[in-house]
């Protein structure tokens, strides 16, 4: 598993984890963002009206209304990257990685507006009325090359097909695998129920409501959304109650180390500027998805007249998925401390370093040391040999980094019981043994058990850790709903409506498997999915961006021919 999780880290840090792809992320949004000037900003309050149905016609084609959209697609947004998400950037990045995920969630709202009008606009319909839409179709039909001699290069057929099978391993890499991974595991963490239960339990409820399709899932996403959003909020607004006096501290922590990078501090050994702003911004991609081309699969099954008014309901996707939730939640983890601080963890192999040599994180210039190891800013040398275990305790004079932060109170057990014998340790990184062992002790946290100890913050205690697990479970479960809808219209793109089937049976299955797989290479291969989806899409709009404004522009012309009696405001034209 270490050479797996090793191997998709080296294919990241090109991709989805490079420098380049976070520019052109930011890129794309920010040129649409001054290019239609500020639609996020000028057409807020007009959206929340479309969402509504206030413009609603009775001819309108689709099979969902503006509002099932919207909860689908943010159903498939709002989910573990949310709860497990910003958790795992502020483990990263410290607390300026929420700020950069607060600025990728706010130019994204544009370039959601985009996708999704675009995609709208070009979606198909069957002979029997259903709809299919997404980036895929819309660059089938506008993104060919026609030459001077006539023939065509029919490069929009190849980012077609290309998208449409990065939807596919997208919808296992993003709302599949951590999902139900990160479900399984605060579960476990709450009630003590085995991952395999979990998994086996929410698959069978997972392959019952993507059978019905489309409508069913839009009737369980549009309950869904509403309660689940209701039950988080209320439980991160009591431990923000709690711990009131460390709000304001907490909230100038995001911004005040901004362009230097977060210190070490306590059990944190730092991040650098351009960790925090990349693991910002590919988080905050994974939470709101902007640019991605999911949302748009959505949509283009909602019943409307005007694709740009479809493109006008996704702006609000963004802003209600980060800017409230995702903000939210970091508030409440930078607030309760818990952040920087060692608590008992059950380690993951994944996330183990062994080091060949004895440092200590209360020694300033080791401190520096490790600091810079972490950020890759150096380089340390990695032990490779036996590890002798005498009655659970490491007997070897050396320093086992965890979860990026130096572990402590190491304990190795196998079958409950202490261990006595040897680890086998290649490079750094434990290898498989043939007998079957846990490493616990106290290190950082991350990912969903972080934002869980959090919650614990409260008047609540350890009921706090209650309000985690159901919205992770609802969150995340809506989210796996989505995204099976997502891929099997990419399959219907790619293979004809027969492969539908099949695809579901894989998807389930997989569902099932990565309720106890290792999280943090679920979460590696995550970020290598939403890159090959993306860039492609950013690609296509990018290329498209004046029939953009176009489009936008017979909108408003429209709207006020057919609403004479509603004056439109110069800003909004």
């Amino acid at each position: 598993m270490q050479k797996v999780n090793d191997f998709l880290l080296m294919l990241d840090s090109h991709i989805g984890g490079a420098r380049w792809f976070v520019f052109l992320l930011l890129g794309v949004g920010l040129f649409f963002t001054l290019y239609l000037k500020f639609p996020q900003v000028r057409y807020f309050r007009h959206a929340l009206k479309v969402v509504m149905g206030k413009y609603d016609k009775h001819t309108d084609k689709g099979d969902t209304s503006h509002f099932q959209a919207l909860t689908t697609a943010l159903s498939g947004t709002v989910g573990t990257g949310n709860i497990a998400g910003v958790a795992f950037a502020i483990h990263l990045g410290g607390p300026a990685a929420l700020f950069w995920m607060l600025v990728t969630a706010l130019i994204g709202m544009c370039t959601k507006f985009v996708e999704v009008t675009l995609s709208h606009k070009y979606r198909d319909f069957t002979k029997s009325g259903q709809v299919s839409g997404g980036p895929m179709y819309y660059m089938r039909k506008r993104l060919n090359v026609k030459l001077k001699n006539g023939k065509v290069i029919k490069l929009g057929y190849v980012l077609g097909a290309f998208f449409a099978a990065a939807t596919v391993i997208s919808s296992f890499g993003t709302g599949n695998l951590p999902q139900i991974n990160s479900i399984s595991n605060s579960v476990f963490a709450t009630f003590g129920l085995k991952q395999i239960i979990t998994g086996g339990i929410l698959a069978v409820l997972l392959a019952f409501v993507i059978i019905g399709g489309i409508k069913r899932i839009a009737k369980v996403t549009s309950t869904l959304v509403p309660v689940m959003a209701l039950i988080y909020f209320l439980g991160a607004i009591l431990v923000l109650a709690y711990n009131a006096n460390n709000i304001i501290p907490s909230f100038i922590s995001i911004f005040r180390d901004l362009f230097t990078g977060t210190a070490a501090v306590g059990g944190f050994l730092g991040a650098g500027f351009a960790f925090a702003f990349n693991r910002g911004v590919n988080r905050g991609l994974f939470s709101n998805e902007a640019g991605q081309g999911s949302a748009p699969i959505a949509h283009s099954a909602a019943r409307a007249h005007e694709p740009v008014s479809e493109g006008l309901v996704a702006i609000l996707e963004p802003f209600i998925d980060t800017v409230i939730i995702c903000m939210l939640t970091g508030m409440v983890i930078l607030s309760s401390g818990v952040w920087k601080q060692k608590l008992p963890n059950t380690f993951q192999m994944a996330d183990i370093e062994v080091l060949d040599r004895v440092f200590d994180d209360h020694n300033e210039a080791d401190m520096k040391i490790l600091s810079d190891f972490m950020n890759r800013r150096d380089t340390l040398p990695l032990f490779t040999g036996n590890l002798h275990v005498v009655d659970g305790k490491i007997t070897n004079p050396l320093t086992i980094l965890h979860a990026r932060s130096v572990a402590e109170n190491i304990r190795v057990t196998s079958e409950g019981k202490p261990l006595n014998g040897d680890l086998i340790v290649t490079h750094g990184a434990i290898l498989s043994q043939t007998i079957p062992f846990e490493m616990t002790g106290r290190s950082l946290l991350h990912s969903a058990p972080l934002t869980t100890e959090a919650f614990k913050k409260t008047w609540l205690g350890d009921f706090g850790k209650y309000i985690v697990s159901i919205g992770l479970l609802l969150f995340a479960f809506s989210t796996a709903i989505s995204w099976s809808y997502y891929g099997d219209r990419a399959m219907t793109y790619l293979f004809g409506s027969k492969s539908v089937f099949w695809y579901r049976i894989a998807y389930v299955v997989g569902f099932f498997l990565a309720s106890f797989t290792d999280t943090t290479i679920i979460w590696t291969f995550s970020g290598i999915a939403i890159a090959f989806m993306t860039i492609p899409n950013l690609i296509g709009i990018f290329s498209l961006h004046r029939e953009v404004k176009r489009t936008i522009k017979e909108y408003w012309i429209n709207f006020a021919r057919e609403n004479p009696d509603e004056k439109i405001p110069e800003r909004l034209r």
